[in-house]
């Protein structure tokens, strides 16, 4: 079992900045990818970026690209979101997902944070 705990959000203004961090505990020497997902009020749960474990490759959605970044701490078994030029539309609880394999669709991952929620807005 591994358990995710995200913190980090809150209410920013447009064109600001936040930076989102979950931690993981438990059996996580097998963890392949985390990452983060994102559901919008009244939307689907979509992909934002995640990072292989081993080799801190990143990927992200094309809707986040250039403007986020997402960085792991082996150490301390923690992911990083630094989400930067934020927009309303940025608005959104985010997860923190993780999985021992190798497809990083929402399905596949194994373990979900609770959630933590992303506000933009004047």
């Amino acid at each position: 079992q591994v358990q995710l705990v995200e913190s980090g959000g809150g209410l920013v203004q447009p064109g600001g900045s936040l930076r989102l961090s979950c931690v993981a505990s438990g059996h996580t020497f097998s963890i392949a990818h985390m990452g983060w997902f994102r559901q919008a009020p009244g939307k689907e749960r979509e992909f934002v970026a995640v990072i292989r474990w081993s080799s801190g490759i990143p990927y992200y959605a094309d809707s986040v690209k250039g403007r986020f970044i997402i960085s792991r701490e082996n150490a301390k078994t923690t992911v990083y979101l630094q989400m930067n030029r934020l927009k309303p539309e940025d608005t959104a609880v985010y997860y923190c997902a993780a999985t021992y394999g190798m497809v990083v669709r929402e399905s596949a991952m194994d373990y979900w944070g609770k959630g933590t929620l992303v506000t933009v807005s004047s």
